[in-house]
């Protein structure tokens, strides 16, 4: 099955565009969230390169933020760029774990493949990609036992409904 961008973003705008006026855009560079402003009067969920997992990482903050970090461009986090130390490696982990786990499920409900990022080519110390996926892997388990927050939950739906897949259970996050 092939993944386009532009399908995603339909599905997206059609599910989230009305209740939230929310667009999910292609952009050039470095992901962003952009809350409405003076000149654009809808927020904007930017992904990079026209990637796929792009989109998808970066609608599964947007599903997780709450209102008031929707108000905030980038939801007022912190970012430490590429070259972090353990330190900051560890904080930047303990921050993605949720959206991960959000983005994990949203790439099965689509059948398209999912892979952690630790997102530190240039840092200094190498990233314990298994340790961290375990811990992505932990916290799906949890959201899939106690539920996805209600937008995650309902665009995983809109995708499972599109691309004909099963509602999810604890023996596909493998």
């Amino acid at each position: 099955m092939s993944f386009c961008y532009r399908e995603l973003i339909s599905l997206f705008d059609h599910t989230f565009f009305d209740t939230h006026n929310t667009r999910l855009e292609l952009g050039k560079d470095e992901p962003i969230y952009l809350p409405a402003d003076d000149v654009v009067a809808h927020h904007r969920i930017v992904f990079a390169h026209g990637f796929f997992a792009s989109a998808l990482h970066e609608v599964a903050h947007w599903l997780l933020a709450g209102e008031a970090r929707r108000q905030q461009i980038d939801y007022g986090y912190w970012y430490h760029p590429d070259g972090r130390d353990a330190e900051a490696q560890a904080a930047f982990e303990a921050v993605e774990v949720k959206p991960q786990a959000i983005e994990w499920a949203l790439s099965l409900s689509c059948g398209f493949t999912f892979n952690v990022s630790c997102d530190n080519l240039e840092g200094t110390v190498e990233p314990d990609r298994h340790a961290f996926r375990s811990k992505v892997r932990k916290q799906a388990l949890h959201y899939l036992e106690a539920g996805f927050p209600a937008r995650a939950q309902r665009f995983m739906a809109e995708l499972q409904r599109h691309y004909r897949r099963s509602p999810l259970t604890a023996a596909d996050f493998v």
